[in-house]
């Protein structure tokens, strides 16, 4: 079995053929049970969380070779930032889809920073107005960055503006992206921000929404990637009244996203108002934006089948090497 470190991921990996691995997995193929959730309690500080991810090789269909199995296995630890670790630990297990030989241990984190990114620039493919040139990054953590290279591969972004609470975060995070070619500001400004932006994308933990409706204008596209649980939210009501929905999954984003969650909830919006999943989306199902005043809002919540495209692209150009 092979270790596959973070450095290798990020060498190995780009967002376009990474896009590409997530479409044609979202077409069909891998069977992808919704994750487990273990809540592990603490007699004091918070509780961690254990998920198991799998996913497989669908062998009722097509499939070359003896195709795949995977699991991530992931932790999230909030009380973990308070001792300088990342609150969310992973890593992604791959094995032979027939015998079950385990091939490969990859890094999990890097792995779920780059499958979350691009499956939202994958969405951006279709949801995102043509000539999108200007984005605001609302968060400045780990993910914020990806989702900004990611977005960037799949439009021609040329100003990025970075909201943070923290401003000295963002302003690190601007440090990090000063060599990429489009221009970076950092901003207080968070309303000023999102009524300029042609994509806002966010990666928050945030229990209050963030992007208010009023704010955005025609033509824009709402990427929300944080609010991963039904108590957290980053739009308010307006957003997703004036908004075209769209989802990574139906089953895990209308259990587990809050954005939708509490609007479905409180009779804002009806389940029937999500107008399509990301497969959908790329099968040709749904034809994605209508036209450029259109504004579109694609909420993910992550699922095994994202990892496991990532982790069989890996293993195949680590092999290929």
């Amino acid at each position: 079995m092979q270790l596959i470190s973070a450095e290798a991921v990020d060498r190995i990996l780009d967002h376009h053929s990474l896009a590409d691995a997530l479409a044609d997995a979202f077409r069909g193929g891998v069977a992808a049970p919704v994750r487990h959730h273990h809540t592990i309690e603490r007699a004091s500080g918070s509780d961690s969380t254990l998920l198991l991810m799998p996913a497989w090789s669908d062998f009722s269909q097509p499939v070359s070779g003896n195709g795949y199995m995977g699991v991530k296995i992931a932790t999230v630890s909030p009380d973990n930032n308070s001792i300088g670790k990342p609150a969310v630990m992973a890593v992604y297990l791959l094995s032979d889809g027939t015998t079950g030989e385990p091939l490969a241990l990859i890094d999990g984190q890097s792995l779920t920073l780059w499958r979350t990114a691009t499956a939202s620039a994958l969405a951006g493919r279709y949801l995102a107005r043509k000539g999108a040139s200007r984005m605001a990054m609302i968060g400045a953590g780990k993910l914020s960055g990806h989702l900004i290279r990611a977005h960037a591969a799949m439009h021609p972004v040329e100003h990025v503006t970075i909201w943070n609470r923290s401003k000295a975060n963002a302003e690190k995070l601007a440090e990090e992206l000063a060599a990429e070619p489009f221009a970076v500001d950092v901003t207080e400004d968070r309303k000023a921000a999102i009524a300029d932006a042609d994509i806002i994308s966010a990666a928050t933990i945030s229990a209050t929404p963030l992007i208010e409706g009023a704010w955005l204008k025609p033509g824009a596209h709402v990427d929300l990637v944080g609010a991963f649980t039904p108590d957290l939210r980053e739009s308010d009501d307006e957003a997703v009244r004036r908004a075209t929905l769209f989802v990574d999954t139906f089953d895990g984003a209308l259990k587990e996203a809050g954005d939708l969650v509490q609007p479905i909830e409180a009779g804002v919006i009806s389940r029937s108002d999500v107008a399509a999943e990301l497969a959908m989306l790329c099968r040709g199902d749904h034809p994605g934006r209508r036209d450029d005043t259109e504004i579109t809002l694609f909420k993910s919540t992550g699922a095994s089948l994202e990892d496991f495209a990532a982790g069989c692209l890996v293993w195949e150009k680590f092999q290929a090497v």
